[in-house]
């Protein structure tokens, strides 16, 4: 029986499940992280109350001392979000050095279809949208880069600039709209040049860079914003 359930009584319903599962409510993140220090959390918690049952203290009892000693989910939420924050910053930070690429890949397909014959309609909008998306995609990049170094190893010298989550979720943003760009431009050239399949398969796989990108930055706008401390 794990300390605080009581004879009977429904599983998950000790101090330390309510505990956790108020945890778990209130924290925003990427799911393995989540999980991750959730889990240790709970693992603290349950050698705690152990202690305490080992001093004497009934089941109930031990596991209302450790949640007492751990202490309130107010008091909880804003060093843990702080984590999870910079971990999800951390997850579209990589997601985007990932997926910044293929921008740059669309600038060269889009350039290649404005050289062809067939696309005498396309070669200057096409070159000056691909410049764009080229010089976008290599900001993202250097953005990407800089925050994953800034919450890795730098971490352990200097502070994570708090406001980074929201730079990154922003830029991610960014970064999505400009692989939607690249998919109507792909789309478009598509259309008019002779080497179609390839333009079209590009197109798509910007839009699933758009798609994965998107959600990444949406969740970071997300943990970015919540209304808690570092």
């Amino acid at each position: 029986m794990s300390p605080g359930a009581r004879p009977g009584a429904m599983p998950g319903t000790s101090p330390v499940d309510q505990h956790v599962a108020a945890l778990t409510a209130a924290l925003h993140g990427p799911d393995k992280a989540k999980s991750r220090l959730l889990a240790e959390m709970r693992d603290g918690l349950v050698d705690t109350a152990a202690a305490h049952a080992d001093a004497g203290a009934d089941d109930e009892e031990a596991a209302r001392l450790a949640v007492r000693e751990f202490g309130t989910v107010d008091e909880l939420v804003p060093g843990c979000q702080r984590e999870l924050t910079v971990a999800q910053a951390r997850h579209t930070a990589r997601t985007v050095a990932l997926t910044a690429p293929f921008l740059v890949a669309c600038w060269y397909l889009v350039r290649a279809a404005g050289d062809e014959p067939a696309a005498w309609q396309l070669p200057h909008a096409a070159r000056l949208l691909a410049g764009h998306l080229a010089l976008v995609a290599t900001l993202a990049a250097l953005l990407a880069a800089a925050t994953l170094a800034a919450t890795g190893t730098l971490a352990h010298r200097l502070p994570t600039p708090h406001r980074l989550p929201l730079v990154v979720a922003w830029a991610g943003t960014t970064a999505s709209a400009a692989m939607a760009v690249a998919t109507l431009a792909l789309a478009t050239a598509a259309a008019l040049a002779t080497n179609w399949p390839l333009l079209a398969a590009a197109g798509a796989l910007a839009a699933a860079s758009h798609a994965v990108v998107a959600t990444s930055s949406r969740a970071c706008r997300r943990c970015a914003t919540l209304p808690v401390t570092a």
